[in-house]
Parts: structure tokens; C-alpha cells; sequence
């Protein structure tokens, strides 16, 4: 692995909390993400399932956790599997982990190849009457591609079909929304890159570069402080590409006077930053631009305020709202009268700000959360306001990572250049 070594409490205390949470007699079963095809005999680099990293800190294909709390054999209560290797296997695909190598980053003491899996999960299931399956139940989830945990639900229930079953994704999802402050130490590491990175570009950005050549010098600094590369696909978008809410072709060649958002985080131990910078391409703001960067500017500034324990998603939401209309009427974008009478479940910004402001940041770039869940110490949100006014071609997005203390909010991002002035004083330096 690039990054370094993380301490295995941090895997043995999520372990320790998600018992809590599992109903006496129960087994839980975790399984790694597949590694997948490209065409041929191609891959594509292989991407560990979250929860299983959560929970073990391992980092390789074929793994599977189990989790049994009453187990008759005390050495059963918590079992890693992981693939076979030897001498051979490591001449042609590299060092593998090996049992003990597994133990000391997991904290697990019982370790098995994940061959001998079948039959130990034979004996604990006849032991104990619930089985705790997991699943993706992010409400974006692309669950075309069939993952080893859907196949797995599928043998099980099969397999053993007198047994209660239950889903660890709600627990999950509440154990994983409050980070540790281990975590929040990774995530701080990975937008630190994210800063490096920033900072490089300011001095490559010019009229004539192309996208993709901005993005190379973003990959490159990720790469050169042990991130494994962009913790989502880079957004580098000029001209009109800015008001592109996913736009990743990065094919365009910036052009004097064009605004350029790039939309960009590392990742780091699996952890992910997730930042967004609107910047002047010849490197000074007209007073158009100026103008619409500082309204999302204020936008971001407020929202922030408002990213403390107590506050919910739909209120922070609201009030946002009728921020960004305040912005936009002064901006003459909308009409003071006509957002007097707007219609509620309509409200006239979203022609100009369209997508929420603030998501769960974690181990997943879009990181597992309750969207109902009252805001708590620990949990770490972007912060994203932005105009697109596609006409104009001027499309501005801000965005900080941002972590809620019960002593208010901590910008991770915070060294990251963000006011205008500085921006272009950076880039004529």
C-alpha cells in the first residue's frame, strides 16, 4: 500500500461498535469488492468495499470479515478470511498479505484462507439463528454490476433458508456518519494533497492549456504524496463546460477570458477529499465573474455557520435557499417580485443552483449517511453553493470539506486559496 500504516485500533473500535448494535445470537458477514474486467484479460484497479475497510482496514480482493459476538469458540467471534498465497503466487502477482500480516492491520487474531471460509461459516450459522447480510443501499447506488456481496445474499438465503436475517447497511450507515478523530486525520491528509495539488495548477493555468493537461498536473502531485490517485473522476471544465454539473470529457483547450472549474480530491488511505475551485483562465476575474464568484463566496461563508450539531439537512437546506435567491436578485438574475410569489416546491434559484449544497464526505466520496439524522460532532460534510448561468458561460462553484465540532465548524480545507484576490494574485506570481 502507498499510504502509511494505520493504527488497527481505529478497526478494532468500529468493530467494538457495531456489535453493539447486533442482536444476541447473530452472525455478520462482510465481503471485499470484486476485482473487475476491463476486455481481455484487463482490469481495472482493484477498489476495497468501504465497509469491509471500515471494519478491518484490509486492502486486498477475496476478503471476508465475520463477525459472531456469542460464539462458542471465543477464537470464533471474530474471523478474517483472506486469499491463499505463497512463494509462487508472489513471483508472478507480487507480496500478498500473509496471515500475520493480516492480524497486525485488522487487530484480528483468528485468520484463515478464504478456501476454509464455507466451512466455518457452516458451523457458526448451525450455532446462531440471525445472519447480518450486506448490501449498497446508498439512494444513488448503480447496482447494475452484480457485487460478491449480492451473490453472496443470494447463497445464503438459499443455504440456510429457517434463519432470520437482517441488513448491517442501517447500521452502517449510523456507525459510519460520525468519524473517529483517526479518521478525520485521513481525511485532513487527503485534502492537505488536495491543497499541494491546487497550488501546482495555479502556476500552469494560462490561455491555451487543455483541460487534460491540468488535470495530468493534479494526478501527478496525488500520486507523488502516496494517494493512489483522485478520490472521484476530475472535473476540470472551461467556458461553458463550467455549467456542466458532471462534465469529466477534460478535452476542451482554455481560452482567454473563460472561467475554469475544476472540481477535484485525493484520495488517501481509501479516504477522500472533495474540493471545487472556479479560476480565472488568463488569470484576473472580469466584474461579472468577480461579482457571481463573491455571491457563492457569501453563499459558502453562511452555509458553513450553519454546519453545526442540532441543525438537519432540510432546515440547512431552506435557509441556504433563501440566501442564494437574495444573492441571485442582486446579481439581476431573478426578480425580487417574482420570488415574492414563487410557487414553494419550485423555487426559482434552482434555474441557477440546481444540485444540494452539502453531502456526507468519508470513506466514500458520496459517504453513507441518513439525510433525516440531526447534525452531530464528527460528521464531516462538503460545502458546494454555485451559480451556472450557461448563457453567460460563467459557471462558479465553491467548495469546502468541512468537519461539525460541538465548538462549531472546522474548514479542512481551509489552506486552500479561495478569496479572489488572492486567487489571482497566485496565479500572476
Amino acid at each position: 500500500m502507498r499510504y502509511l500504516p494505520i493504527n488497527s485500533q481505529l478497526f478494532i473500535d468500529n468493530r467494538t461498535r457495531l456489535k453493539k448494535y447486533l442482536n444476541p445470537k447473530s452472525v455478520a458477514v462482510f465481503n471485499s469488492n470484486d476485482v473487475m474486467p476491463t476486455s481481455a484479460d484487463g482490469i481495472h484497479p482493484f477498489k476495497q468495499n468501504t465497509d469491509l475497510f471500515y471494519l478491518t482496514g484490509i486492502d486486498q480482493q477475496e476478503t471476508i470479515l465475520l463477525i459472531c459476538p456469542d460464539a462458542i469458540m471465543e477464537k470464533h467471534r471474530e474471523i478474517l478470511f483472506i486469499r491463499y498465497t505463497n512463494e509462487e503466487i508472489a513471483t508472478w502477482e507480487g507480496q500478498q498479505l500473509t496471515k500475520e500480516d493480516a492480524a497486525e492491520l485488522s487487530g484480528i487474531q483468528t485468520v484463515f484462507w478464504t478456501t476454509d471460509f464455507d466451512r466455518i461459516f457452516r458451523e457458526l450459522v448451525a450455532e446462531n439463528r440471525m445472519i447480518y447480510l450486506n448490501t449498497n443501499e446508498h439512494l444513488r447506488a448503480d447496482t447494475t454490476v452484480e457485487t460478491r456481496d449480492a451473490r453472496f445474499l443470494k447463497w445464503c438465503r438459499d443455504a440456510f433458508p429457517l434463519h432470520q436475517y437482517e441488513r448491517t447497511a442501517p447500521l452502517m450507515r449510523r456507525l459510519r456518519a460520525v468519524k473517529s478523530p483517526d479518521e478525520i486525520q485521513q481525511i485532513r491528509h487527503a485534502c492537505d494533497i488536495t491543497e499541494k495539488a491546487f497550488r501546482r495548477i495555479l502556476g500552469v493555468i494560462r490561455p491555451g492549456k487543455w483541460e487534460f493537461e491540468i488535470e495530468a498536473e493534479i494526478v501527478y502531485e496525488f500520486l507523488k504524496n502516496r494517494s493512489r490517485g483522485s478520490a472521484y473522476e476530475p472535473i476540470i471544465a472551461s467556458g461553458a463546460g463550467s455549467c456542466v454539473l458532471h462534465y469529466t470529457a477534460n478535452d476542451r483547450q482554455c481560452v482567454d477570458g473563460d472561467l475554469l472549474l475544476m472540481d477535484f480530491g485525493a484520495e488517501y488511505a481509501n479516504y477522500a477529499a472533495d474540493v471545487t475551485r472556479t479560476v480565472p483562465v488568463n488569470g484576473r476575474f472580469t466584474k461579472r465573474q468577480k461579482d457571481v464568484y463573491n455571491a457563492v463566496l457569501r453563499v459558502q461563508k453562511a452555509a458553513i455557520g450553519l454546519l453545526r450539531p442540532g441543525n438537519t439537512l432540510e432546515a440547512y437546506n431552506k435557509e441556504i435557499g433563501k440566501i442564494m435567491e437574495a444573492e441571485l436578485i442582486a446579481l439581476d438574475l431573478l426578480n425580487a417580485d417574482e420570488v415574492k410569489n414563487q410557487a414553494k416546491e419550485s423555487p426559482l434559484y434552482r434555474k441557477y443552483f440546481m444540485h444540494g449544497i452539502s453531502h456526507h464526505l468519508g470513506l466514500d466520496v458520496h459517504d453513507v449517511g441518513n439525510r433525516h439524522r440531526v447534525f452531530e460532532a464528527g460528521m464531516v460534510f462538503t460545502c458546494e453553493p454555485g451559480i451556472y448561468i450557461s448563457d453567460e458561460a460563467i459557471g462558479i462553484r465553491i467548495e469546502n470539506d468541512i468537519l461539525i465540532t460541538d465548538n462549531g465548524p472546522v474548514d479542512l480545507t481551509e489552506n486552500i486559496p479561495i478569496e479572489a484576490d488572492e486567487i489571482e494574485s497566485l496565479m500572476n506570481n
